[in-house]
């Protein structure tokens, strides 16, 4: 028996925004501390670091993120018979998702720092992870920033993957809502508008951080 969409329902759709927020920010936290760890391997003059780094992202980028919850979530029952929580499972596999992307964002950051740059650090009498803190970091991070935010809007999008397995964030409510009401050209346009709502001024916040970059370092923008 289905019933009307009210404001009960509606209250729950949107409640279950704090979740995927919540999730959005687990996974920027996580895979932040992770990606950096990449970002320096990537770097690193040390070449099987490096090289192991590579084997990561390319394990990450190179598959979906559904299937990496999948294995997260029932593989390691199979695997190491631990047993873990939707919200372990979903907590793990973006946060891993996400230090891969990230990773490459911020090594390609580190990179694009002038190479006259490290040679000054260099006559400094510098060593490698001093160059890079005192030198290399700074630069790097202004020049991440838009990119990082972008990664951001795409994360919360990606975050829907999570109801595959039960995980009630925004998408997952939505199915449920229609599941009770039976209105899903309703529901669903609800649903996307909430995302709209979410996305967008991360958006902005992108393009207006590349703006003013491009304006400090003299770059012109062609629309």
């Amino acid at each position: 028996m289905s019933r009307g969409l009210g404001i009960n329902e509606f209250l729950f759709i949107l409640e279950s925004v704090r979740w995927t927020l919540l999730l959005s920010l687990i996974a920027l936290a996580g895979g932040g501390v992770v990606g950096l760890v990449v970002a320096l391997l990537r770097v690193a003059p040390f070449a099987p670091l490096r090289w192991l780094a590579i084997g990561y992202i390319q394990l990450f980028q190179g598959t979906p993120v559904l299937m990496q919850l999948f294995v997260t979530y029932y593989g390691l029952v199979v695997l190491l018979n631990l047993q873990v929580d939707a919200w372990t499972a979903v907590s793990l596999a973006f946060t891993l998702y996400s230090a891969a992307f990230l990773g490459e964002i911020w090594r390609g950051s580190i990179q694009a720092i002038p190479r006259p740059q490290w040679e000054a650090a260099a006559c400094l009498s510098l060593g490698f992870v001093k160059q890079l803190w005192y030198v290399i970091l700074p630069q790097a991070m202004r020049i991440s920033i838009p990119p990082t935010v972008g990664f951001a809007v795409q994360l919360i999008k990606s975050t829907s993957i999570a109801s595959i397995i039960g995980f009630v964030e925004l998408t997952r409510a939505g199915q449920l809502m229609t599941n009770v009401t039976f209105k899903p050209m309703i529901v669903y346009p609800l649903v996307a508008a909430l995302y709209f709502l979410l996305c967008w001024p991360l958006s902005l916040i992108s393009q207006q951080l590349e703006r003013r970059i491009d304006a400090s370092l003299g770059i012109k923008r062609h629309l």
